[in-house]
This record gives structure tokens, C-alpha cells and sequence, in this order.
């Protein structure tokens, strides 16, 4: 009876507006880059409640060298017979299909995922994703940083094969499972981004690539962008330089962003440019400030920003910043 009426309360307190099904992914890669391919998908399906409701793996053959073996475990000869992205693109999209997309790190797998269907001319049925290291920041975890380990760790999910995309996987849905019971007794809203579909090139005459008949090379991907085309109006200011903590940010100044945001990420960048900000691209010697949620993380940009001594910024104190922008210097 006690049981019963536990449940009972337990259904009636879940939040209305959480979704419905989960896709708890991962994927190994060739390296970090845009023209970097998937040597391996995993994905585990659970229900509203995060209970795990099938999984499945497969490996694919990137069409050129695998990249950091002594990372994925995935050699030239293991991945020859795989099959192609293409190939298993309907399967992996029916396991997608009507769910939100989990993964650690989420704007890395969405980015890697949405580029190989881009790639297959298709899109990937997903339309939100939900990273686990904002998560996992959101409910204020005692962590001693954001890796997956680290993650698991704490809820006492044991790792077998690091790096390996279905045991990654599987580690990911069982430390989500508790974060999502956890943000649902404290009616956290969960940090949902929008999934944009990458349907077109920003350079429509850069060629599509098809199936290759040898090995190694890539066609012709190499100065496509993997965005929609948006033109934006060239910041009318000069930069004025770095950002110095504890003053006013100043028109003119260079933004980059790094990761993932709870913001949508075009919208952070359309308040920076509304504020007479220069959004960059890419972090250079020039750039003014870098927006990032994870200053230690491994991505280029913040590579750089520690190697240039670039200050950094929270997304949090960068809408704050955003309040009182300075403005440029009459010339």
C-alpha cells in the first residue's frame, strides 16, 4: 500500500512539460574537426521516466583513416568492412525519431551526427538536445570536473570500456537516469537546446561528396560550412582591444563563443551584434573576449584563449556584460 501511494505521488509530482523519450548517445570520431567522420554510434532509448528501453551500436566506415586509435580502439582493417554512414542513416534516424537527444558534451555528438546526415543529403529526425554537463552544472553537482568518469563516478556507475560508444553510452543513460529523477523532484526545467538540421551549405558551389571508390580522401568538403548561410552586417566599429575584468565591455569588441549554451547560440550572437559587438568566427590575438560554460574544456578556441591569455567569460556574466555596453570612440 505504502508503495503504492508512493508511486502515486511520484507520477502526480513528475513534471508535465518534461519530454516524452530520450536518446542517449554517443559517438567516437576521427578527431574534433568539421570534416571529421563517425567511426562508431551507439544509442540507448529510454522512456519518460529515463528506464532504458533498448539500445544499439554499430561501427561505420569513415572513408579515410581512423584517427586516434589509441583513443576509439578502431583500426583501418576492423572499420574496412563496416558499413557506411549512409547505410545505417535510417536505422540510427529510427532511433532518434520523436526523442530528445542526451550526450555528454551534447553540441559535439549533435554537431558530428548533423554534419554525416548533412553528408547523406538527409536530416536527422531530433529537434532538441540535452547536454549532461549542464545538466549536471544546473543541479549543482559535487564534481570535481565534467568528464564522463567523473559523472558516473558519483551516481557508482561502473565504466568497462572507456571510449568505446556503446559502453559510453550505456554508463551516460545510467548517470542521466538519477539526474533526471533529481531535476524532476526539484522541478528543475530541464537545459533543452534547439537541434538545427545542417540541410545546405553556406558555399553552394563546394561539391557534395558520394560514395568514394578508394580510401583516404574526402571529395571536395574542405571550404564548405556546415551552417546555413547568414550574412550579417560587418561590425561598423573598430576594435577597441581586450576586455579588462571589472569594466564595461566596449563596442567594436571581438566575441568568440565556445560549447555549448543555454541560450540558442545564434540568438546569443544576435544580442552581441545588436550591442555593436564583432562576432569572430575564431579565436585570434585579436579577439576581445571568449564566451565560454567550460573554460577547461579541450575545444580550440579555448585552447588558444589560454595560450594568448584571452580573458573568458561565463554565458551568465556575458548577458550581464550585455546590459551596458560602452560605446565606441568618436573617431
Amino acid at each position: 500500500m505504502l508503495e503504492d501511494r508512493t508511486t502515486a505521488a511520484s507520477a502526480a509530482s513528475w513534471p508535465a512539460a518534461y519530454p516524452q523519450g530520450y536518446a542517449v548517445v554517443d559517438v567516437e570520431t576521427t578527431g574534433l574537426a568539421r570534416d571529421d567522420r563517425i567511426v562508431s554510434a551507439a544509442v540507448y532509448r529510454l522512456d519518460a521516466r529515463g528506464e532504458v528501453e533498448d539500445h544499439w551500436y554499430t561501427t561505420v566506415n569513415p572513408e579515410r583513416d581512423p584517427g586516434p586509435v589509441w583513443i576509439h580502439g578502431l583500426t583501418s582493417d576492423v572499420l574496412e568492412g563496416a558499413p557506411l554512414f549512409q547505410d545505417i542513416a535510417e536505422e540510427f534516424a529510427a532511433r532518434l525519431d520523436g526523442r530528445v537527444l542526451v550526450a555528454h558534451n551534447a553540441v559535439f555528438d549533435w554537431s558530428m551526427i548533423a554534419r554525416e546526415y548533412a553528408r547523406a543529403e538527409r536530416e536527422a529526425p531530433v529537434r532538441q538536445r540535452l547536454c549532461t554537463i549542464a545538466l549536471s552544472k544546473e543541479l549543482g553537482l559535487p564534481l570535481a570536473n565534467h568528464k564522463l568518469e567523473s559523472l558516473a563516478a558519483h551516481f557508482g556507475v561502473v565504466q568497462q570500456r572507456a571510449h568505446h560508444a556503446l559502453d559510453d553510452a550505456r554508463v551516460l543513460a545510467e548517470a542521466f537516469r538519477p539526474s533526471l529523477h533529481a531535476a524532476a523532484r526539484g522541478g528543475l526545467r530541464l537545459p533543452l537546446l534547439e537541434c538545427r538540421p545542417l540541410t545546405e551549405w553556406a558555399d553552394r558551389s563546394t561539391p557534395r561528396i558520394g560514395r568514394q571508390s578508394g580510401g583516404g580522401g574526402y571529395g571536395g568538403y574542405g571550404s564548405g560550412s556546415w551552417r546555413p548561410s547568414r550574412k550579417r552586417p560587418a561590425c561598423p566599429y573598430p576594435n577597441p582591444g581586450r576586455y579588462e575584468p571589472g569594466k564595461p565591455l566596449k563596442q567594436g569588441m571581438r566575441i568568440a563563443f565556445s560549447g555549448d549554451t543555454s541560450v540558442d547560440r545564434e540568438l546569443l550572437e544576435d544580442r552581441a551584434v545588436d550591442a555593436g559587438l564583432h562576432v569572430a568566427t575564431s579565436l585570434s590575438r585579436l579577439t576581445s573576449l571568449l564566451v565560454t560554460n567550460d573554460p577547461d574544456s579541450g575545444t580550440s578556441k579555448a585552447a588558444k584563449a589560454r595560450q594568448f591569455g584571452t580573458p573568458v567569460v561565463d554565458e551568465a556574466a556575458f548577458g550581464q556584460l550585455l546590459l551596458d555596453v560602452e560605446p565606441a570612440s568618436e573617431a
